[in-house]
């Protein structure tokens, strides 16, 4: 791996890497609500969190690719709905 390839998979912007098995996610303890696309982030998270008993500036490499992860699938989940709303000429389903 090279040292710009090396940077931005560090900084969230190469290429995601695979998903959490289901597996992974149960050993881990995960809530059913947090196994999404993003548990794979999740879980050496919340492992950091415990190893340095939850104090907010240690982990922050791992929140801030784990925020990143959530906020491109909010984005993702956006422009779906966007989608569908345009098919639908405008009309909301509520």
């Amino acid at each position: 791996m090279t040292v710009v390839e090396t940077v931005k998979a560090a900084v969230g912007l190469g290429d995601s890497p695979a998903p959490a098995s289901r597996a992974a996610m149960s050993e881990a303890s995960l809530p059913l609500a947090y196994r999404d696309s993003c548990a794979n982030l999740l879980i050496p998270l919340n492992k950091c969190r415990k190893e340095e008993y939850y104090l907010p500036w240690k982990c922050e490499t791992e929140r801030h690719s784990y925020e990143k992860c959530q906020y491109e699938e909010f984005k993702k989940r956006v422009a779906k709905m966007d989608e569908l709303r345009a098919a639908k000429d405008g009309a909301r389903s509520n």
